[in-house]
């Protein structure tokens, strides 16, 4: 009994140097605990809410029914679009966006009921192009130790089916495009993550052999030379996951009624030239909403590019009204436009409606959410992570947007597949728009003329959108 004594004394003792310890560091003291217990009331109100939440979907019980029954589809200025894409269980919105700006452009031109381009063929270049990029960024970095942040980064991110319009550029521009049954999606093009998971492993064992020969004493041109042969191994994955591209094909273009126009022979390169044709390099500028970064300027991001031999991710950093400018005037001139934003934000999936007011979290949980977009991006709190194609405006008699569509890629659902958001929402959830030269302002191409600020490839601003 008196041994039990003397331990319960100790353990007393030892509790009480415990407390006072947590006090010290920063812990929760037990005088705090029982202020912050006090703190809840458990009122009739609290204890229905928290029957009410503890049983149901947050979102369900949050929505504003002051503002649910406010939804108008018309817009006074929008593109023709039709049918509509489906990127599946895979993060390709980055491809299926850039593809769809040039297939609306298709179906007008040439008066087609519905076109679509293979994404699969398109995909399986990136794939490859990214399994070059990481192998040749590991060689480059030989000599680092490997805790360096790009070593490290490089590890961490050998291999992604996301991207942006880098990737769009870097990859059609070289390896041109096809018609979607020239090459049909497959069961990993539709499902990335398994595929992806698998040559990732094979990418981070090859990197740790490059770099293991290199502490040898290999040369670069020997590196290079394995380089080959480890691409050889990520090419066969892919063609037994995707299927082998084509090099060339036959195709015959129908109008509208389905009726033959025209039957060529065509390589992909070829039905580049002939049906896109564009530069995409130099006749296309990416806007970026950024309120954290200083406006007006260029900046540029690291190793942000679909291909070694590509082009860095570069954006001009603008105020949101600067941006809505552009994108009003290439609207009203019937060219669609590849837009990001955090698609996740204040989103009714059944409607197809991005409204900041369409949730009402703060008087559901009785507190308010006060940050704004730009203490948002500093929290990791919201960043671009989803890409479609901004296809409408709805201006008010002054000219004044009041709401925006873009054409989605997840197939048929709300409004046609088509989401539609509030320009209040625009403002703080859209982050990166890329127009063509010709409806950039005099101001934005004086900008495109500095020497822009390189930014790392590890900052979490610019994550690939999926």
């Amino acid at each position: 009994m008196k041994r039990n004594k003397l331990w319960m004394a100790f353990l007393a003792l030892g509790i009480t140097l415990s407390v006072q310890s947590q006090q010290t560091n920063g812990g929760i003291s037990s005088e705090m605990l029982l202020q912050i217990k006090q703190s809840y009331q458990g009122t009739a109100t609290d204890k229905a809410l928290r029957n009410a939440i503890t049983n149901n979907d947050i979102n369900k019980l949050a929505v504003n029914l002051d503002n649910k029954n406010n939804f108008d589809t018309y817009f006074s200025d929008k593109v023709d679009g039709k049918g509509i894409t489906n990127q599946k269980s895979s993060g390709r919105c980055w491809l299926f966006t850039g593809l769809n700006v040039f297939r609306s452009k298709i179906i007008a031109r040439y008066n087609l009921s519905d076109f679509q381009f293979s994404h699969n063929y398109s995909f399986f270049w990136d794939q490859l192009e990214k399994a070059n990029l990481f192998l040749q960024g590991i060689i480059d970095t030989r000599d680092k130790s490997p805790d360096d942040k790009m070593v490290e980064w490089l590890f961490k991110n050998p291999l992604s089916d996301g991207g942006q319009f880098t990737g769009v550029a870097d990859i059609l521009t070289k390896y041109g495009v096809a018609p979607a049954d020239i090459m049909a999606e497959t069961y990993n093009s539709d499902n990335t993550r398994m595929m992806a998971n698998l040559i990732s492993l094979k990418l981070k064992e090859f990197g740790l052999q490059l770099r293991e020969q290199a502490a040898t004493g290999t040369k670069v041109t020997d590196l290079e030379k394995k380089k080959t042969g480890m691409l050889g191994v990520v090419y066969r994955m892919l063609v037994l996951t995707l299927g082998e591209p084509p090099a060339s094909f036959t195709w015959t273009l129908k109008d509208a009624k389905g009726s033959p126009v025209s039957t060529k022979e065509y390589t992909p390169q070829s039905f580049y030239r002939e049906f896109i044709g564009a530069d995409l390099t130099n006749n296309y500028v990416m806007l970026m909403n950024d309120p954290s970064r200083e406006y007006y300027k260029l900046y540029e991001i690291d190793f942000d590019r679909h291909a070694y031999d590509g082009k860095n991710w570069t954006y001009v950093n603008l105020p949101a009204d600067d941006i809505k400018e552009m994108a009003i005037r290439s609207i009203k001139d019937s060219t669609m436009m590849y837009f990001s934003c955090d698609v996740g934000k204040f989103f009714d999936r059944e409607r197809g409606l991005l409204d900041v007011n369409y949730y009402d979290y703060a008087s559901l949980m009785g507190t308010t959410f006060g940050m704004d977009k730009k203490q948002r991006i500093q929290t990791f709190s919201s960043g671009s992570s989803h890409a479609m194609t901004l296809m409408a405006v709805d201006l008010d008699k002054n000219g004044k947007p009041v709401k925006w569509m873009v054409e989605n890629s997840w197939g048929p659902g709300a409004n046609n597949g088509r989401l539609i958001m509030t320009d209040e929402w625009f403002n703080e959830y859209m982050f990166r728009l890329v127009i063509e030269n010709q409806y950039a302002t005099g101001k934005v191409k004086d900008i495109l003329k500095q020497k822009p600020i390189r930014l790392p490839a590890w900052d979490p601003m610019f994550s690939d959108e999926d």
